[in-house]
C-alpha cells in the first residue's frame, strides 16, 4: 500500500476483540503465615490515552513528573482478603479509580502496606487484613521510583519521600546554555551496550536529580509517627540490619554519564545507625562508563545484610579485574564484615567463577552462594560456613539449560526478623521445581539434605493436569498451596493436606467460546538430528484429513549442546490462554499454530555460535515445516512466520535466506547490527573484532532478497536495548527500495511489548489480515 497513513485504529473480528478486552483472572498472593490469601483484582488492557501521559526519558528511567513515579499503567484495582481454612472473603472499601501497587506484606501476615497512585500524586495505605480495612497513611509524598516501602522488624514502616521544600520542577530554558558535549580521552575501552532514554543535557540531568532525590523517613503503621533518617540524597536503596540498629544506605553521585544509565552512575554504600548517624563508609564506586562487555566493576559490589546475623555486611569483589575474558582460577571473592564495620574483610569463600546471589539459611548462618560460568554456562551451588571454621562445599553443579536435571529452587520463608530465607528444617531444605521431563513439566516438592545431599521426594504432580507449589504451609512440606491448570482449569490455587486437595478459588474460563481448542506438546529432528519441540494448537472445529494454513512462531535461543537444545520445556496439560496480542488468536480465524517452535543454535563454543545462526534457524525452520506436512493438517504452502524482538530478527532472516514461508510478521525487532556494535543478545564480539559477523547477521543487508511480504510492527517508544524503532523504519525503507513487498505499522506511545487496548486490537487486526492475505489464500508456484 502506498499511503503513508490511514485513517485511525482498527480492530480485528469481533470474537477476537471481545475476548481482548475482558479482565484478567485476579492475582493472588499468599500471606506469610499461610493462612489468607489476597486477591488482587485486575482490569483489562488500559486505553491508549494512559500511555500518553507525559512522560520524562531519564538516565534509562521513563518516569511521571505529575506523580514523582515511573511512567506506569493502571493494572489492579481492587482487593480481597480470603481465610484460607474457612474460604470466607472480605472485600476492601478503596477510593474510586483505585490504581494499586507495591504490595508488601508484614512478616506476621497481619498488614499489607500498598501504595495507590492518583493524578498528581501516590497515597500509601495500610490494609489490616482481619478486618479489610484499608487506612491511608501518607497522602501523596511518596517517592517509590528505587525502592517501595518495606516493613521494619518492630512493626514501622520505611519509606522513601519527597524532600519537604525540594522547590520547583526544572523548567528547560528555550534558550540552550551551550552544546552538550561528550569527550573520550583515549586509553581505555568503554564498549557500551546501545542503551536508551539516557540523559542528554544539563535539563536532563536537574531534572533526574530533582525526581529521584528522596528523604528516608521511617513511620508507625498507622502514619501518626514519622521520623526522617539521614539527608536527602538520590537513595537506590536502604535496607534495616536484622537487628534493626543499622541502616545500608545506597546512593547515586555526580558525574552522571549521558552513555550509560544509572545503574552505572556513582554509587555510594554507607552505614548509619538508626537515628541517621554515619557509622562507616563502605564503599564509593566511580561513574562505570567503560566496562567490558558482560564485564563488571571492581571493588566491592552487590553490598547486603547477612539475612540472619545481627549486623554482618557481604559483597563480592572481581578477581579478574571484572573482565570475563580473563582466563582464572578465582573469578570472585565474597566477603563478610561485622560491625563496627573497620578493619579488614574476611573472605568467606573464593569463587571459581562469576558470583551470581547468595541465599541465608533458616535457623543458620550459612549461605548457599551461587556462581555462573558464561562459557560452560554452568550454575554452581555453594554452602558457605559463615562464621564458623568449616571450607566452603560444593552442593550442586549443572548446566543452566539442562531443564531435566534442574534440582529445584529453595522455598522461602520469613525468619524472625522478617527477612527472608530458605525454609530448612532438621538440616533440611524443601525445594519446588518445574520437574522438566521429555513428556513434559511434572512440578515436584523436594527435601534437600544439606548433610548428604540426598534428595526425598514429597509431592510430584500428575494425572491429567499441571499443578506447581506456590507455597509451603507446614515446616515439615505436608501442607502446601498450589496454582492448579487443566485443559478445561483455566488457573486456580490448591491446598493440599492429609492426602487430599481443595480448590481455594474458583476463577472462571475466560473464553468458554475457545473450549475445545486442541494442544499438543510435538517432538521432531531438523536434519543434522537436533531434536525439536513445539507446542501445536489447533482449532476446535479441526478434522483429521484437514489442511490448514499454518502459523509457524518463535524465538531463537543458543545452546551450549545439542542434548540440552532438545529438551521438552512445556506440559501438554496447561490450560490454552489466549490474550493481549497472541499469535493463538490465529486459531479463531482457521489456523493450526505451531507456537514456541524450537529454533535451537548450537554450538560448544559461546564466541562463535552464531556464525551459523542463519543456517541452523533454516534447518529448524524447514524441520518445522516437514512436520506439519507429515502429521497431515498442513500442506507445506500456506506457511506464515512471525516472531517478536529477536524473534522477529530471526523472521527477516528466514524471509531473505530461505524460501520456506509465503509471508512474515516482524514485531518489535533490530535488523542492522552494526547499530549495536558492541554486542547483541549473547553475542560478545564486538563488531571491529568480527565485522563480517555483524554484517552477515543484519537482516537489512540482505533486504534485497526478501521476496516474500513482510508485515514491521513496532512501538514508537520502544525502550528494549538495541531494538530502536529506527530499526523498523530502516528495514521497511530497505525492503520497499529493492522491491520487495512490506507494511510498517508504528504504534503510538508503546514500548518493546504493547499494552494499550487500542494497539493491540490494532495489531491483531493487522496480523490476521496480513496472513489472510498472503498466506491463507496462497498457492504452490511452479516447481513446488
Amino acid at each position: 500500500m502506498a499511503a503513508a497513513q490511514e485513517d485511525g485504529y482498527r480492530t480485528p473480528p469481533a470474537a477476537v476483540a471481545d475476548i481482548v478486552t475482558r479482565a484478567p483472572s485476579p492475582a493472588v498472593s499468599v500471606s506469610p503465615g499461610g493462612d489468607q490469601l489476597l486477591l488482587i483484582q485486575r482490569e483489562a488492557l488500559p486505553p491508549v490515552a494512559d500511555l500518553a501521559k507525559p512522560m520524562e526519558k531519564l538516565a534509562g528511567l521513563r518516569l511521571d513528573a505529575a506523580t514523582n513515579d515511573r511512567h506506569r499503567t493502571r493494572s489492579a484495582t481492587g482487593l480481597t482478603v480470603q481465610d484460607i481454612a474457612s474460604g470466607q472473603t472480605r472485600a476492601v472499601a478503596l477510593p474510586a479509580d483505585a490504581d494499586l501497587s507495591r504490595f508488601t506484606w508484614a512478616k506476621d501476615g497481619s498488614k499489607v502496606v500498598f501504595a495507590n497512585t492518583r493524578t498528581d500524586a501516590v497515597d500509601l495505605y495500610v490494609l489490616d487484613t482481619a478486618t479489610a480495612a484499608a487506612r491511608k497513611v501518607m497522602t501523596g509524598g511518596v517517592n517509590a521510583i528505587f525502592e517501595g516501602p518495606q516493613w521494619l522488624a518492630d512493626g514501622s514502616l520505611l519509606v522513601l519521600t519527597i524532600p519537604e521544600g525540594r522547590g520547583a520542577m526544572p523548567v528547560e530554558s528555550l534558550t540552550p546554555r551551550g552544546p552538550s558535549i561528550q569527550t573520550a580521552t583515549g586509553g581505555k575501552q568503554a564498549q557500551n551496550r546501545t542503551y536508551q532514554d539516557l540523559l542528554e543535557n544539563p535539563h536532563d540531568e536537574a531534572l533526574f536529580a530533582w525526581m529521584t532525590t528522596s528523604q528516608p523517613v521511617i513511620m508507625s503503621a498507622d502514619g501518626r509517627s514519622k521520623r526522617a533518617i539521614g539527608t536527602p540524597r538520590i537513595y537506590t536503596s536502604v535496607t534495616p540490619s536484622p537487628d534493626g540498629r543499622y541502616m545500608l544506605m545506597e546512593w547515586l553521585e555526580k558525574p552522571f554519564s549521558y552513555q550509560v544509565p544509572w545503574s552505572r552512575f556513582p554509587l555510594t554504600s554507607a552505614v548509619y545507625t538508626k537515628d541517621g548517624k554515619l557509622v562507616q563508609t563502605i564503599a564509593q564506586q566511580p561513574l562505570a562508563d567503560d566496562l567490558p562487555v558482560q564485564g563488571v566493576v571492581t571493588g566491592r559490589r552487590n553490598i547486603q545484610w547477612h539475612p540472619t546475623e545481627d549486623a554482618l555486611l557481604m559483597w563480592v569483589e572481581a578477581q579478574d579485574g571484572g573482565d570475563p575474558r580473563v582466563k582464572t582460577a578465582n573469578r570472585d571473592n565474597l566477603l563478610a564484615l561485622a560491625a563496627p564495620f573497620t578493619g579488614e574483610a574476611r573472605v568467606l569463600a573464593r569463587m571459581e567463577d562469576r558470583a551470581s546471589g547468595a541465599i541465608g539459611i533458616e535457623g543458620s548462618d550459612d549461605l548457599i552462594a551461587y556462581e555462573y560460568d558464561r562459557d560452560t554456562r554452568e550454575i554452581r551451588q555453594t554452602l558457605v560456613d559463615v562464621t564458623g571454621t568449616a571450607a566452603p562445599r560444593q552442593i550442586g553443579i549443572r548446566n543452566s539449560q539442562d531443564a531435566y536435571n534442574d534440582p529445584g529452587s529453595p522455598l522461602l520463608t520469613y525468619s524472625d526478623r522478617g527477612t527472608r530465607v530458605a525454609r530448612m528444617v532438621d538440616g533440611k531444605l524443601l525445594l519446588s521445581g518445574l520437574g522438566a521431563t521429555p513428556e513434559g513439566y511434572r512440578p515436584f516438592l523436594r527435601r534437600f539434605d544439606l548433610a548428604t545431599l540426598q534428595t526425598e521426594e514429597l509431592w510430584r504432580n500428575a494425572g491429567e493436569q499441571f499443578e506447581a507449589v506456590v507455597d509451603v504451609l507446614a515446616e515439615d512440606g505436608s501442607t502446601f498451596v498450589t496454582s492448579y491448570e487443566s485443559p478445561t482449569n483455566p488457573g486456580n490455587f490448591r491446598l493440599h493436606g492429609g492426602g487430599e486437595a481443595r480448590f481455594l478459588t474458583s476463577f472462571p474460563d475466560p473464553h468458554p467460546e475457545l473450549t475445545g481448542i486442541k494442544r499438543e506438546l510435538v517432538t521432531y529432528k531438523r536434519a543434522d538430528g537436533v531434536d525439536l519441540t513445539a507446542t501445536l494448537y489447533l482449532p476446535a472445529s479441526y478434522k483429521p484429513g484437514d489442511k490448514l494454513p499454518v502459523v509457524v512462531w518463535a524465538y531463537p535461543m543458543e545452546y551450549s549442546d545439542a542434548a540440552t537444545a532438545g529438551q521438552n520445556r512445556d506440559s501438554p496439560w496447561r490450560f490454552t490462554r489466549v490474550g493481549g496480542y497472541s499469535p493463538l488468536f490465529f486459531l479463531t480465524q482457521g489456523y493450526a499454530v505451531l507456537d514456541n517452535a524450537a529454533m535451537p543454535v548450537v554450538g560448544a563454543d559461546p564466541e562463535t555460535v552464531n556464525d551459523s545462526f542463519i543456517e541452523q534457524v533454516v534447518a529448524s525452520a524447514k524441520a518445522a515445516i516437514d512436520f506439519t506436512v507429515e502429521r497431515g493438517f498442513g500442506d507445506g504452502v500456506r506457511v506464515g512466520v512471525g516472531g517478536h524482538s529477536y524473534g522477529a530478527f530471526m523472521t527477516g532472516h528466514l524471509l531473505a535466506h530461505s524460501d520456506l514461508f509465503r509471508a512474515g510478521i516482524a514485531r518489535s525487532g533490530a535488523y542492522n547490527r552494526t547499530l549495536t556494535p558492541f554486542g547483541f543478545q549473547s553475542e560478545r564480539r564486538v563488531f571491529w573484532d568480527t565485522p563480517e559477523t555483524y554484517y552477515r547477521l543484519s537482516p537489512f543487508m540482505a533486504a534485497d532478497k526478501i521476496k516474500e511480504p513482510i508485515l514491521f510492527i513496532h512501538g514508537q517508544n520502544d525502550s528494549n536495548q538495541g531494538t530502536f524503532p529506527e530499526q523498523s523504519e530502516r528495514m521497511f525503507a530497505a525492503v520497499k527500495g529493492t522491491g520487495g513487498t512490506a507494511r510498517l505499522v508504528m504504534l503510538p506511545h508503546e514500548d518493546h511489548g504493547y499494552r494499550g487496548r487500542e494497539s493491540v486490537l490494532h495489531t491483531l487486526a493487522e496480523m490476521i489480515d496480513w496472513f489472510d492475505i498472503h498466506v491463507k489464500n496462497a498457492v504452490a508456484s511452479a516447481g513446488e
